[in-house]
C-alpha cells in the first residue's frame, strides 16, 4: 500500500497581507519539509487571510494574490521545501470574476488549482454559481496516491463535491477551510467530517484557520478522519500547530474512468506516479484534549482581543474600570491577551460612586497588575449639568459621556485602543448610553450575555487558583449587585428583568428566531415578554454604533443579525 506523509499547518493569517502571509506560508512548509512530509495543506485563502469581503471585487487585489502565489511557487524551492505539495488557498480572478481558490504547489510551480464558484463574502456571492455546470474538480496523483480537494462548504452539501471525488475512488481527499468560532462549534465539525469521509469512502484531512479577523476567530481544531469516519488526531485550538501523519492508502495501479456527478468535469494531474519506498511510520499524534465550555469561550476572547491589537498596529488598551463584573472580565482578559503592561485602567468615580466600586476597581487593577489611575469626574459632570440644565436621566447619562470622553482623550493622546465593556445582554436591551459606554474601538465581551460573563469570571479565578496564581477578578466584583451607580442606590434590576431571566428570553428570540407567541406558548410571562421584546426592537440604532467585538455566539449584533432602525413591525 502506498504510503504518505501528511502535514497539516493550521496557521494564523493576516488578510491583505499578501508578503506576510507568504512568509507565513514559507514558514510552515519548510518545517514540514523538515519533518519529511509529502504534503502540506494549508487553510482556505491563506495567501490573502480570510475574510476578504468587498477585497473580493478589487481587481488589483486579485491580480496581486495571482503573483503572490506564482512568486511563491519559486520561494518554497529556495526554502528546501520543494519537493513537498503544498496546496494553498489563495484569491484568483477570471473572465467571471473573483474566485476563492486553492493552488498546488510543486517543485516550483503552480501544477494544479481548484476553484469554487462563488466568492468567501455572504454580501457579494451568488448562490446559483455554486453548481455552475463544468465546474472542475482537479484530482492530483502524488507518489501513487490519488488526491482530491474540496474548499470550505464544499463539506455542507450532500451528494456534493465529496461524493463525486467518491466516485471517482480517490484515496485521500483534503479539504481547506476558514470555519469561524461558535460555541460548541467543534462538536459539530466531527460528525460532519466523519459524513463526508464516509461519503467519500477514503481519509479526509481538513485543515482549518486559527486567529483573530475583526469580530470573528477561528479557532483550527483541524483534524483528519479515516474512510469509515473514525478520528485519527485531531489539532488543538487556538493555537498555530502543523499536524503531521503517516497514512497508508490503497492507492490505483491505473487512474479511475469513473466521472463525476453532472455539476463537475474532471481534471487529473500527475505529479509522480511511483509509490514511496516503503519506510517506518511515525505514531499516529493523539488528539487534543477538548477544551471545557469556559476555556473555549476565554481563549476565543483572548484571541480575538489580541490579534485585533496586533494586527490593526495598536500597542496598548485602555478601559474604564468601575469595580463591576463586567470591567474587570474585560481587564483580565486585556492582561491575558497582552501582558500587564499593554493595559490601562482607568477609574472615573462620581459623586453617586460607591467605596465599594472604588476599591473593587483598584482591587482589579492590583490583581491584575496593569496601569491604574483614578479621574473623578464630579467636576466636569457639574459644569455640563449646570449650563444645560439637565436632569434626571439626562444627568445620569451625561456622566457615562463625560467617562467617554476621558478614555478616548487619553486614547488620542497615548494611542491606546479603548476598550468598551459591554455585554451582550446589555447591547441587547439597549442598557447602555450611546456615546458613552458605548465609546471605544473594539467590545471584548460584545457576544457574551451577562450570565456567562459571570460563570467565565468564577472559572477564570478557578484557573488561577489550580496555578497558585492570584485570581484576577474581585470576588465582590462578582457576587455584588450590578449597579450603573448612576443615580443613588442604582440598580441594574430597576431598569431590567432578574439576568438569569433576561438571557433566556434574549436567548430565545435573538438566537432562536422565537417570536412573540412562541415565547408566550414557551410558559414566559406576557408582559415580561411585552417589555423585552421592544426594548430589543428599539435598540437597534444603538446596536449599529457599538464598536466591532469578538464573535462567539451563533447570531452576533452587527454581523449575524442587522434588522432595519426604522422599522415599524412589533411582535405581539
Amino acid at each position: 500500500m502506498p504510503q504518505l506523509r501528511l502535514a497539516l499547518a493550521q496557521v494564523n493569517a493576516r488578510v491583505g497581507d499578501l508578503a506576510g502571509n507568504a512568509d507565513l506560508i514559507v514558514e510552515w512548509a519548510g518545517r514540514a519539509a523538515r519533518s519529511d512530509a509529502h504534503l502540506v495543506v494549508f487553510p482556505e485563502m491563506v495567501l490573502t487571510g480570510y475574510p476578504v469581503e468587498d477585497l473580493a471585487l478589487r481587481v488589483s487585489f486579485a491580480k496581486a494574490s495571482r503573483q503572490a502565489l506564482q512568486d511563491l511557487a519559486t520561494r518554497l524551492v529556495e526554502a528546501g521545501a520543494g519537493e513537498v505539495a503544498a496546496f494553498v488557498g489563495y484569491l484568483d480572478i477570471d473572465e467571471d470574476g473573483p474566485r476563492n481558490a486553492a493552488a498546488v504547489l510543486y517543485r516550483g510551480e503552480v501544477v494544479a488549482t481548484q476553484y469554487k464558484h462563488h466568492l468567501p463574502n455572504y454580501g457579494v456571492f451568488d448562490e446559483r454559481r455554486y453548481f455552475k455546470p463544468g465546474r472542475t474538480l482537479d484530482v492530483v496523483r502524488l507518489h501513487g496516491v490519488d488526491i482530491g480537494m474540496v474548499i470550505c462548504e464544499d463539506l455542507w452539501q450532500d451528494g456534493g463535491p465529496v461524493a463525486a471525488l467518491g466516485q471517482l475512488g480517490v484515496d485521500l481527499v483534503v479539504s481547506p477551510n476558514a470555519s469561524p468560532y461558535e460555541r460548541n462549534k467543534d462538536d459539530v465539525r466531527l460528525p460532519l467530517v466523519a459524513g463526508r469521509a464516509r461519503e467519500a469512502g477514503a481519509p479526509l484531512a481538513y485543515v482549518n484557520l486559527v486567529g483573530g479577523q475583526d469580530e470573528l476567530v477561528f479557532d483550527g481544531d483541524s483534524m483528519l478522519v479515516g474512510a469509515d469516519g473514525t478520528l485519527l488526531t485531531r489539532a488543538a485550538q487556538f493555537v498555530e500547530q502543523l499536524l503531521v501523519v503517516d497514512l497508508d492508502l490503497p492507492g490505483t495501479a491505473e487512474p479511475s474512468q469513473a466521472t463525476a456527478a453532472d455539476h463537475f468535469t474532471v481534471r487529473r494531474v500527475v505529479l509522480s506516479e511511483a509509490p514511496l519506498p516503503a519506510y517506518e511510520p511515525q505514531p499516529v499524534p493523539p488528539p487534543a484534549e477538548p477544551l471545557s465550555d469556559e476555556a473555549e469561550v476565554w481563549t476565543a476572547l483572548v484571541l480575538g482581543l489580541r490579534d485585533y491589537v496586533r494586527k490593526n498596529g495598536f500597542r496598548s488598551v485602555v478601559l474604564g474600570l468601575s469595580g463591576g463584573i463586567d470591567s474587570a472580565v474585560v481587564a483580565a482578559l486585556a492582561v491575558d491577551a497582552l501582558g500587564a503592561d499593554a493595559v490601562h485602567g482607568v477609574s472615573m468615580p462620581s459623586s453617586y460612586s460607591s467605596e465599594h466600586s472604588r476599591s473593587d476597581a483598584a482591587d482589579s487593577a492590583s490583581r491584575t497588575g496593569l496601569h491604574y489611575q483614578v479621574q473623578p469626574i464630579a467636576d466636569m459632570v457639574e459644569v455640563f449639568v449646570n449650563q444645560l440644565g439637565l436632569t434626571g436621566l439626562a444627568e445620569e447619562n451625561v456622566q457615562a459621556r463625560c467617562r467617554g470622553v476621558i478614555l478616548m482623550g487619553l486614547s488620542n493622546q497615548y494611542g491606546h485602543l479603548v476598550l468598551t465593556t459591554g455585554n451582550k445582554t446589555e447591547l441587547a436591551v439597549g442598557y447602555s448610553t450611546i456615546y458613552g459606554d458605548s465609546v471605544g474601538g473594539y467590545a471584548p465581551i460584545k457576544d457574551v450575555p451577562k450570565t456567562l460573563v459571570w460563570a467565565l469570571a468564577r472559572w477564570r479565578n478557578a484557573e488561577a487558583e489550580k496555578r497558585g496564581e492570584v485570581p484576577p477578578i474581585p470576588e465582590n466584583s462578582i457576587t455584588k449587585p450590578p449597579s450603573a451607580e448612576l443615580r443613588p442606590g442604582q440598580l441594574d434590576t430597576d431598569s431590567l428583568p432578574d439576568y438569569e431571566l433576561l438571557d433566556v428570553v434574549v436567548d430565545n428570540y435573538v438566537e432562536g428566531d422565537k417570536g412573540y407567541h412562541d415565547l408566550l406558548a414557551a410558559g414566559f410571562d406576557r408582559e415580561l415578554v411585552e417589555r423585552v421584546l421592544r426594548m430589543i426592537d428599539l435598540a437597534e440604532y444603538k446596536r449599529r454604533q457599538y464598536p466591532p467585538g469578538t464573535k462567539i455566539t451563533f447570531k452576533a449584533f452587527g454581523r449575524d443579525r442587522r434588522l432595519p432602525i426604522t422599522n415599524a413591525w412589533r411582535e405581539g
